[in-house]
């Protein structure tokens, strides 16, 4: 028989008082906590950081708006699009665009954009924007207060209405609402993003000139990529934007 190795019992209580301790660290959802009840359990998340949401798509160098085309490309691409007088705003409601749309980790479409559009920017444990500077490309501007900053749809969704949206589905107005991929999507200040309403590039332009090329080639890009139509004032102002482009 082998030799018997006595463990101390206080060693024995330690241990056992380690084990119960560590069973504790767990943080189960209950009934009480958010996807409680009749959700099934999630994993524990910790709760000094939030985990990043998937980044949106990066800008290329020297624009500030992702998937933008370049100007020969959103010539050939504003050629291309059919020109047709405005559409009927009949049975219009935003409601009909879900936005903002979840992201993952907490995060929605919103607070991802200010993330991608700002500069040393933080987020709390809900994935609000709490500190950062934007500079916002319609009027040059630099905020420090996201909640000074709006998303803006470079299309509004009142002006996707009327050029076809009417005719789309529930999922893929959805998908132009929250769309991360093509230069939809803009962090810009409140008050220039409402000085521009629903308004197309004929009726509203950015009050900083400098801006028009992205703007125009953005606004191009996006009536491209979903298949909206223009009306001939609308193109015809699109054509001097993108004429202000260096090439």
């Amino acid at each position: 028989m082998g030799r018997q190795i006595r463990v101390p019992g206080a060693l024995v209580a330690a241990l056992l008082l380690a084990a119960a301790a560590a069973a504790g660290c767990s943080d189960p959802q209950g009934p009480g906590s958010p996807g409680g009840g009749d959700a099934k359990p999630q994993p524990s998340v910790s709760r000094a950081a939030p985990p990043a949401a998937p980044p949106a798509a990066p800008p290329a160098g020297g624009d500030v708006l992702p998937g933008l085309v370049t100007t020969a490309e959103a010539r050939t691409r504003l050629a291309a699009l059919k020109v047709a007088p405005v559409g009927t705003m009949a049975g219009y409601s935003r409601a009909k665009f879900t936005h903002w749309a979840e992201q993952g980790n907490k995060c929605d479409t919103r607070e991802t954009v200010l993330r991608r559009d700002g500069t040393d920017v933080t987020q709390d444990g809900e994935c609000r924007a709490v500190s950062g500077t934007w500079k916002s490309l319609y009027d040059g501007v630099a905020v420090t207060d996201a909640g000074k900053m709006d998303i803006d749809h470079i299309v509004p969704l009142a002006e996707g209405w009327r050029s076809g949206a009417s005719g789309w589905d529930a999922a893929r107005r959805k998908a132009f609402a929250n769309d991360l991929t093509h230069p939809q999507l803009l962090a810009v200040t409140a008050s220039s993003n409402r000085s521009k309403g629903d308004q197309s590039p004929d009726l509203w332009q950015p009050p900083d000139r400098s801006s028009w090329c992205q703007y125009g080639r953005a606004w191009t890009t996006v009536k491209s990529v979903y298949e909206l139509t223009v009306t001939e004032p609308e193109k015809k102002m699109l054509t001097t934007m993108l004429d202000t482009c260096a090439s």
